[in-house]
C-alpha cells in the first residue's frame, strides 16, 4: 500500500498558485488528510526502522518534522508556506544540523535524500580535517564503496579558499579537507510518493549513506 495519494504533489502545485493564509486555510482539511497525516505516519516508520540501526535515535515525529510555515522575517520572499514537507531522523533531530542523519524532502518537483554534516561549528570542523589528514585511505575507502556510489555523486560543500597551515600539505593529497561542509544528496521523481516502495527508497538510501555518516559522528567526537 502507498503511504500517500496523487493528492499529495497536487495540494503543493495547487498551493504554489495559491500561496497565502486564505487558500491554504480554505483548504486545511485537504492539507491534513492528504499531506500532514501520511507524512507524520511516514516519518513514525522511518524513525522505527533506522532505530533498528542506530539505537542513539530515540527522537518522536514532531522532533524530526520541519513546519509547513517558511521563515519570512529576513527574505524578499514572503510566501508563508513551502512548496514540500521535509524531516531530519538524526539523534539531535531537525533542531541540531551537525549531527549525522538523513534528511529528506518530498515534494511535486522531486524528492531529496540528503547525509553527512552540514553545519559543522569550528571545533567540530577542524576534527573532520583532522581525521581526514590522520587517516586519508580510510576517508577514501568510506566515499568510494559501491552503495555509496551508486547513490551519490560525492560530497557536497563550501569549500575554504583558505585553510590554516597545518591542512595545506594534505589538501594537495585529499582536497575535500578544504570542505566547510560534508553532504551528500540525491534526487528521485517526484511520481516516487505514490510508489509503496518509497519507504524501501528511503532505507536504500539511508543505509548507503551509513558508512559516511558513522565516520563524521567518530571524527567530530
Amino acid at each position: 500500500m502507498a503511504w500517500f495519494t496523487a493528492d499529495y504533489n497536487q495540494f503543493f502545485k495547487d498551493l504554489a498558485k495559491n500561496n497565502n493564509k486564505e487558500w491554504f486555510d480554505a483548504n486545511r482539511k485537504r492539507y491534513e488528510a492528504s499531506v500532514k497525516e501520511p507524512f507524520e505516519a511516514f516519518v513514525t516508520e522511518a524513525i522505527k526502522r533506522i532505530a533498528k540501526h542506530d539505537k542513539n535515535v530515540r527522537i518522536e515525529p514532531k522532533e524530526a518534522i520541519f513546519r509547513i510555515n517558511r521563515d519570512i522575517r529576513f527574505s524578499k520572499d514572503k510566501t508563508p508556506y513551502k512548496l514540500a514537507c521535509s524531516a531530519i531522523i538524526s539523534p539531535a533531530g531537525r533542531k541540531d544540523h551537525t549531527t549525522p542523519g538523513i534528511y529528506f524532502e518530498f515534494g511535486p518537483e522531486n524528492l531529496k535524500f540528503f547525509g553527512g554534516a552540514y553545519s559543522p561549528e569550528k571545533e567540530q570542523l577542524v576534527r573532520i580535517r583532522t581525521a581526514i589528514m590522520q587517516d586519508p585511505k580510510g576517508f577514501r575507502k568510506v566515499i568510494e564503496g559501491r552503495a555509496f556510489t551508486s547513490r551519490f555523486d560525492g560530497v557536497k560543500g563550501e569549500v575554504n579558499k583558505v585553510l590554516p597551515p597545518e591542512f595545506k600539505a594534505i589538501a594537495a593529497k585529499e582536497p575535500l579537507v578544504a570542505n566547510k561542509q560534508f553532504y551528500v544528496g540525491a534526487e528521485r521523481p517526484a511520481k516516487l510518493v505514490t510508489d509503496p516502495k518509497l519507504m524501501d527508497e528511503l532505507m536504500d538510501h539511508y543505509l548507503a549513506m551509513c558508512p559516511f555518516n558513522a565516520w563524521l559522528a567518530a571524527a567530530m567526537k
